[in-house]
């Protein structure tokens, strides 16, 4: 494509690979540039020298980490490509790739089929109402099932999944495939040209290329009540009737058609970015976008037109060497240039667009102007980052944020040098406002921070981003649990606090009754004093003394729960006794009688969903079952399992990991907060003998 060049917006089209990992993305996008004369070499993973796969991290692990933005030219079309992660701890990227596509490349295995991560993403292409087209790559494997995989895709995404071609054979020999939209043979080169000779359909492949022909167009028409009392009229579709009905029913979700390759020996890719250019929509197809009108409060449709005002969305933040930080963005309407200003609907401050970038990997080009419906990147953007809005003064819209999955695992974080709490707390924050999936927690009741993400290699590469970006390093630990302390019983015990040392004494004299509450009670301080025995003015100071006791905790320091308080005697002395007398006093008589009250550890209970494979059930039960949790239900969707239980969070460390692992990358999971209940004696004897440890060690 000739350097700089303005595409209007009828003439772009916005394409997010996704798929489960090592499902061959990166080398179909690199078959992509390839093919279209972007590059000139084939990159591989294996050797580190994809464009999209550019990042020290990727190289050595040879997996996507970050969501890469690409483009080249297809006839006069440009393709804007975002390879996407498979790896689900690095399931946000997905979503943000997701957001500002037309169009989704969904990759299955030709051996494997329909994995976990397969599955997530397609739900997303439902959440975002993407067109959806599936590519079932690596048909040249051994093991490859071309059929069933077909099949399998029809019954777990939807009936509308259809053939626009078929491979002629499959495994090692896989070269060409008959194309049902062009009704030619196209047959491709090993050397990775990709460039196919067109050919007439063989005889032996004529009658099953009729019958494929024949369900697409009924397919066709089915999506179209015009179109198919046309089709039941003259028994077939004109070819404009054919690629306008195609191309509305693939834009509304009606048709999800299906292509075959092998994008490490750019086999079939070439029909793909021909599918792309004649059917898949450009902005403009694809129709307004509903954003929030901010003043007042409600929604409008935002048309991709470059001569409107320009309104412009960051999808993902990332920082290189030597650049800074560059801001991803998709210009929804307009037309921008280097040197505008327009102001952060987030925030209110304004920003000023300086370079503009279009993105292969890391390579960058600057374009003078950029038009609605294109996706590029700008640098230096002060207070700018994912999920903000950019629109002008006089047009104050915001475009709906992408609602970014839950943490699913949680570390503790201690600086291995002192005095760098401020540069490690700065970075995180950086890190944060780059990759929403990762969030910072301090709880100062455990006086402890997290870090929580979708996964361990999720937060070794933030920690690793930590010490290689502002030079700090931290070491991870077991996260604490927020355990909580509470009573089964009533209890009724007195508390005294005398104290005469010459001159005026100290004196408080209290009566507690203590009486246990519903799970979720939190406390109730009940002032049922008679006769004026503790004086109302010293009556605060007894609650005071309790909620500090309580805060405190009595068993094992952790804070005490669902407990209601009564005071209800007591004595008072008329010159010794003063608040902090009765504050003394009161936290005296709450010890007591918490200890003897039958004073329990409650523990917090996690809901937790494991989505897998049929195959791995048994193992994931028993091991949720070795983790304390109660299984509540079992739902099966398509071909996997949806497992639900409860677990304690203290059995839940590094969860993802041991599922992962259980399941040979296959299982998935989430979780969150359900309720507390009470730690079992003998789990329970133990934390209180640790926590007794802890402050013996302190003094």
């Amino acid at each position: 494509m000739a350097k700089g060049k303005v595409y209007e917006p009828a003439h772009v089209r916005n394409v997010a690979l996704i798929g489960h990992g090592g499902s061959g993305k990166t080398s179909f996008a690199e078959a992509a540039l390839y093919t279209s004369g972007a590059t000139n070499r084939l990159g591989k993973i294996e050797d580190g020298s994809t464009l999209s796969d550019y990042h020290p991290d990727e190289i050595e692990r040879q997996i996507s980490i970050n969501t890469s933005m690409l483009y080249t030219d297809w006839s006069n079309i440009k393709m804007n490509i975002l390879d996407t992660p498979g790896y689900p701890d690095f399931i946000g990227e997905v979503k943000s790739g997701l957001s500002v596509a037309d169009n989704a490349l969904l990759f299955l295995k030709a051996a494997e089929g329909i994995e976990v991560g397969t599955e997530i993403d397609w739900q997303f292409t439902d959440e975002y109402h993407t067109p959806a087209a599936i590519i079932i790559n690596k048909v040249d494997n051994e093991h490859a099932k071309v059929d069933d995989i077909f099949q399998a895709a029809r019954d777990r995404f939807s009936v509308d999944v259809t053939r626009m071609q078929f491979p002629v054979s499959e495994g090692h020999t896989f070269d060409s495939v008959v194309d049902l939209l062009k009704m030619k043979l196209l047959k491709y080169t090993k050397d990775g040209d990709g460039k196919p000779a067109e050919q007439d359909i063989p005889g032996e492949l004529q009658e099953k290329a009729n019958k494929l022909r024949t369900e697409l167009i009924e397919k066709i028409a089915e999506s179209d009540e015009a179109l198919l009392d046309k089709f039941l009229d003259a028994g077939d579709l004109s070819e404009e009737e054919f690629f306008a009905g195609l191309k509305k029913a693939y834009i509304n979700r009606k048709i999800f058609p299906v292509f075959y390759a092998s994008s490490v020996h750019n086999v079939g890719v070439s029909a793909v970015l021909d599918f792309l250019t004649n059917v898949a929509p450009s902005p403009v197809d694809r129709g307004p976008l509903k954003v929030i009108h901010n003043d007042k409060n409600e929604e409008i449709d935002l048309p991709p037109v470059a001569s409107k005002e320009p309104i412009l969305f960051i999808f993902k933040t990332i920082s290189e060497a030597h650049v800074g930080e560059l801001s991803f963005f998709r210009l929804y309407s307009g037309t921008i240039h280097s040197g505008i200003d327009l102001v952060n609907q987030s925030n209110g401050t304004s920003e000023r667009i300086s370079q503009i970038y279009i993105m292969n990997g890391k390579n960058r080009s600057e374009v003078s102007e950029l038009k609605a419906g294109d996706i590029a990147a700008v640098v230096k953007l002060k207070n700018t980052h994912t999920n903000d809005t950019l629109a002008p003064k006089n047009m104050p819209v915001s475009v709906k944020k992408i609602k970014f999955p839950e943490p699913i695992i949680s570390v503790a974080l201690q600086p291995r040098n002192k005095g760098e709490e401020e540069k490690i707390g700065s970075g995180l924050q950086t890190l944060h406002a780059e990759d929403p999936t990762f969030v910072v927690n301090f709880d100062p009741e455990l006086s402890q921070t997290t870090i929580n993400g979708q996964g361990e290699l999720h937060l070794d590469i933030i920690v690793k981003r930590l010490k290689e970006r502002f030079g700090v390093e931290v070491d991870l630990e077991k996260p604490r649990i927020p355990f909580r302390e509470t009573i089964k019983k009533q209890s009724r015990v007195q508390g005294k606090y005398k104290k005469q040392s010459g001159g005026r004494g100290q004196y408080g004299d209290v009566w507690l009754q203590l009486d246990p509450m519903p799970r979720g009670g939190d406390f109730e301080f009940v002032d049922a004093i008679v006769g004026g025995v503790v004086p109302g003015k010293y009556v605060p100071a007894v609650e005071k003394g309790v909620r500090e006791t309580m805060r405190q905790g009595v068993l094992a320091g952790y804070p005490v729960v669902d407990v209601k308080a009564t005071l209800d005697d007591g004595s008072h002395h008329p010159v010794d006794s003063s608040e902090m007398a009765f504050k003394v006093a009161a936290s005296m008589a709450f010890k007591k009688a918490f200890l003897g009250a039958n004073p329990v550890l409650l523990e917090p209970i996690y809901n937790v969903e494991v989505r897998v494979s049929e195959e791995f059930m048994g193992d994931v039960m028993g091991d949720i079952s070795s983790r304390r949790g109660k299984i509540q239900g079992m739902d099966s969707e398509g071909s996997f399992q949806i497992v639900r239980a409860k677990v304690p969070l203290a059995e839940l460390h590094k969860y993802s990991t041991a599922l992962r692992s259980m399941t040979g990358g296959r299982g998935i999971h989430k979780q969150s907060f359900s309720h507390y209940e009470e730690v079992p004696y003998e789990f329970a004897e133990k934390i209180i003998e640790e926590a007794k440890k802890e402050k013996e060690e302190e003094v």
